[in-house]
């Protein structure tokens, strides 16, 4: 059986220097970082659930749209001819739960329009996409 090695003792730490602070540095006021509050994490959450729903090009199409004047699902369609008429009533629904449009019913047909949200947001992409 060949001899045991000896286990070599674990070398201490490197001593560190104190860094030196400056009167200057010492003197001067210090910053306090600016907190988030709730409410602000509140709006921040808001924020990125309307980008949220407009993040699809179709619904970004469909809210570009709407911001010129109330339609209808068929005229949604034949302005997005490639979109089918139950995709578009997909992305409608999604932009209805999401509020950024709401439906006025008559006789048969819903014809949408923006709410107040929506018109906000639709102005703020306008300059985005233009």
């Amino acid at each position: 059986m060949p001899p045991a090695k000896a286990k070599t003792p674990a070398k201490p730490a490197p001593k560190t220097r104190a860094t030196r602070v400056t009167r200057a540095e010492a003197e001067a006021p210090v910053r306090e970082t600016p907190r988030v509050t709730p409410m602000k994490i509140d709006n921040i959450r808001h924020a990125a659930e309307l980008l949220k729903q407009v993040s699809d090009p179709t619904r970004l199409q469909v809210l570009m749209l709407l911001s010129k004047q109330e339609l209808n699902v068929t005229e949604i369609c034949n302005d997005l001819p490639a979109q089918s008429q139950p995709s578009v009533s997909h992305h409608l629904a999604l932009l209805r739960h999401g509020r950024l449009i709401e439906p006025r019913r008559q006789g048969k047909h819903n014809f949408y329009s923006l709410t107040e949200t929506g018109r906000q947001l639709a102005e703020v992409l306008k300059s985005v996409v233009a």
